[in-house]
Parts: C-alpha cells; sequence; structure tokens
C-alpha cells in the first residue's frame, strides 16, 4: 500500500546535512512552541507536536536517519510512497515476526501517533504466528481450531500520559474494514514496553480464538527532559559565579516548577538528585528528576565586564590544569 512521503527534515526546519546539534536544537524550540499544554489552539498543536517528534524520533537516532537518508532527497512532500522491495526486513520474535505477515495481509492502525509512513519503515506492521494450513494430505484447515495472529503496532505516549495515565481511542484498518479501541496507558509506562489488548488481533480459523492486539510504547520527545528508566534528565544551563559561588534556581518538572539550591563549587556535567520528580513506578512512588548542570561561558562581555574578569584572572590563584 502506497503511503505518503514525510520529509523529516522539511518537519523541523534543517537541511539534511545537519548536525546532530542543529536538529536537537529546532527540535526543542519547535516542541516548545507546539506542547499541547501551552498552545491555544490545542487540537492543531497536537497534530504538530506528533509530526515534529516522528521526525526527531528518526533523525536524532544515527542508525534511522542512515536507513531515511538512502530514500534520497528526490521524495517530494506529500508523494505516494511504497518502501524498496525487501526494505522492512523480517526480525524472528518468538513465534512469529515483525513486518508485513505472511500471507500478504496488513494493518493499519490510527490514533497511535505515527504515521503510515513510519509505522511502514521503522514501526511493527505485525506480529505472525506461524502458518496457516493443513499438515499433510487428505486435511483439510477447518478441522483444526486455530489462534489468529497477534498484530502490533507502536504507539506515541507523552511523558504527561506516562506520568498521570491516559485512555487513547486506537483504530485499526485491515482489509477495508475498521475497528475502534479504547487502550488504557497507565501511569508509569516505560519505552519499549507493550500494552495489550486480548482478543483483538487478527480473527481465528476453525472456531480458533482470535489473537491479541499489542502497541508498543514509544514517549515522546520532551524539549526539557530526556528520560532513563522513571528518572526525567533537565539539563540546567549555569552562569561561572552561579557554578563557583551557589545559587538557588528553578527547574521545570511535569507538575510544574521547583527551586533547587545549587552547592558552590558545582562543576560542569554534576548530577544533582530532586527525589520523587520523575515518572511513576509500578510498585508505588516514583523515580527522580536528575538535574544536569551545564556550566555556560558568555561568548561576548562589555568593556566594563572585561576588567572584572581580568582582575580575577589576576587575584584567582585557582589553576585548572595544576
Amino acid at each position: 500500500m502506497a503511503v505518503q512521503y514525510k520529509d523529516y527534515y522539511e518537519s523541523l526546519g534543517v537541511s539534511r546535512t545537519a548536525s546532530e546539534a542543529e536538529i536537537k536544537k529546532a527540535f526543542r524550540k519547535l516542541a516548545r512552541e507546539y506542547h499541547p499544554d501551552v498552545a491555544k489552539d490545542k487540537k492543531k498543536a497536537e497534530e504538530k507536536f506528533k509530526e515534529i517528534n516522528e521526525a526527531y524520533e528518526v533523525l536524532s537516532d544515527p542508525a534511522k536517519r542512515k536507513k531515511y537518508d538512502q530514500l534520497g532527497a528526490n521524495w517530494k512532500q506529500g508523494a505516494d510512497f511504497q518502501a524498496p522491495p525487501g526494505w522492512e526486513g523480517f526480525t524472528g520474535s518468538g513465534r512469529g515476526f515483525h513486518g508485513r505477515m505472511a500471507s500478504g495481509e496488513e494493518f493499519h492502525f490510527g490514533g497511535t501517533g505515527f504515521s503510515d509512513f513510519f509505522e511502514q519503515l521503522f514501526g511493527a506492521r505485525g506480529r505472525g504466528a506461524g502458518f496457516r494450513g493443513g499438515f499433510g494430505q487428505g486435511f483439510e484447515e477447518e478441522e483444526y481450531a486455530e489462534r489468529g495472529r497477534d498484530i502490533e503496532g507502536d504507539i506515541m505516549v507523552t511523558l504527561e500520559e506516562a506520568m498521570r495515565g491516559s485512555v487513547r481511542t486506537v483504530s485499526v484498518r485491515h482489509n477495508g474494514r475498521a475497528e475502534s479501541y479504547q487502550v488504557k496507558i497507565p501511569p508509569g509506562v516505560t519505552e519499549g514496553q507493550k500494552l495489550r489488548v486480548a482478543g483483538r488481533g487478527e480473527a481465528g480459523a476453525g472456531g480458533g480464538e482470535a489473537g491479541d492486539l499489542y502497541l508498543r510504547v514509544r514517549l515522546a520527545k520532551h524539549p526539557d527532559f530526556n528520560v532513563e528508566d522513571h528518572n526525567l534528565i533537565y539539563e540546567a544551563e549555569l552562569a561561572p559565579w552561579e557554578a563557583v559561588l551557589g545559587a538557588n534556581i528553578s527547574v521545570p518538572t511535569l507538575a510544574g516548577r521547583v527551586n533547587i539550591k545549587i552547592p558552590p563549587g558545582t562543576q560542569n556535567g554534576q548530577k544533582l538528585r530532586v527525589r520523587g520528580r520523575g515518572l511513576p513506578l509500578r510498585e508505588g512512588g516514583n523515580g527522580d528528576l536528575i538535574v544536569v548542570t551545564q556550566v555556560e561561558v558568555p561568548q561576548t562581555i562589555s568593556e566594563d565586564e572585561r576588567k572584572l574578569w581580568e582582575q580575577l584572572a589576576e587575584k584567582s590563584k585557582f589553576n585548572p590544569r595544576d
């Protein structure tokens, strides 16, 4: 099935030769602008937020970006696209495989936060369960009850959903028929976790039970936080004098801003822990907010500031190379 090609570089407003830092900067700027929690037109912002998240999901991952770049720069935004033969490949997983089913059947998802283009190239289209048919001469398929195949897709979950939980409507389209299901996203879901919707996979044969629908969680990128397990990682920029003298600064959390103390003599890259401000844990409580300090040096200074820095250089006995 042909789908619309997505120009991820255009989505982020960067060139195809953009560096990792340029891509990250562009994403953070757009994500802050279109984050549904701050935008006035929430519906429009939500769609744009999903678009830039999908683009960043691919372009921030060197392996995915390389694979995407192999398509070349000649595709036009919105043009029909069909993955080259053998592009998706199959990766064994237990009883089945990821990708298109052996029978050639395809399942298409809606409401997951990812486009068909992403699913075709980077998602999990379905998970086969062996093959259907008789096992020898003289046996007919309907004599054997066989469980239907499981199907699998990806679902984009925002950190706010991972914090509070939510219920999403997801549609599955198969053989021209679309069905919608309510999918519960529990608080504390993690990257790669699979949400199971029992009995919503492929129908069984010969009276066999239906397979299951699995949705693999992809945590949406956030303009302020990275995620490690249930901890949130935030990079806090400090002025040199704040690192030397100490300071009280305000940092964001998913539940509002909090004030933290920067101790005197804080080093670049030092980690400060704010307990209980991360994502929910399954056993109760929350992970932590890890604040990573980034000491920033001013690129331009006034003449008066230069004189003060020169005075400090003359009087200070500090030598980082000793």
